[in-house]
């Protein structure tokens, strides 16, 4: 039966190395599926810079500048049309698991609906919930140093993507141990049952 692992963290916390670091560790092969990818798919006349409501880049991936706490912040805000393609990125993730796929998941989950949303759709008994964490500090050098990446992007929601209110499988913290050395955590994990998913379902609607 297919496996899918669900990485969800901030920007930069190291999600997408993670993933890469699995696929090499893993002896079965997993389709590596990241909202990034999706992100990138967008047509760029909707993927706005600060663009106002009805504006058409408001209407896919919207960046947002703000001021947090005296700092500059960088928020991501999805419109309608994002929504779709969020969406359909989960569902897509379900069908590559029910055609027998194994899949790692790269995702920020920016609202709990989108965290239910994935319970809705996956198997409870073959879907590990991983929290990837990292020390703000590290995550800010890591952002400095990416090309394309707005400041205080991952500040924005450093929180946020971890206050659904649903215990993890695992959480792991890539600012403490090598990248080899977390996915030997995950890979461990995966040897006993997942939890996460199996005691939310019976709270959550079927999409």
């Amino acid at each position: 039966m297919s496996k899918v692992i669900l990485l969800n963290g901030c920007s930069s916390a190291g999600k997408t190395t993670l993933a890469i670091a699995l696929q090499n560790q893993l002896q079965e092969p997993f389709q590596h599926i990241a909202l990034d990818q999706f992100r990138d798919g967008m047509p760029s006349r909707v993927r706005g810079l600060n663009s106002p409501p009805g504006d058409p880049g408001a209407s896919g991936l919207n960046v947002v500048p703000a001021v947090l706490d005296a700092q500059p912040v960088t928020h991501i805000q999805f419109g309608e049309y994002g929504e779709r393609v969020l969406s359909g990125m989960r569902r897509a993730v379900a069908h590559f698991s029910d055609l027998g796929c194994n899949v790692i998941v790269d995702d920020l989950l920016f609202k709990r609906d989108y965290l239910e949303d994935y319970i809705a759709v996956l198997n409870p008994d073959t879907t590990w919930f991983v929290g990837v964490k990292c020390r703000l500090s590290v995550v800010l050098e890591r952002e400095r140093k990416r090309p394309g990446r707005f400041p205080g992007t991952a500040t924005s929601h450093f929180e946020q993507v971890h206050e659904h209110g649903i215990p993890y499988d695992l959480e792991v913290d890539t600012s403490s141990a090598g990248v080899e050395a977390v996915a030997e955590q995950v890979i461990s994990r995966l040897a006993h049952p997942p939890l996460a998913f199996r005691a939310s379902r019976p709270h959550i609607s079927d999409p």
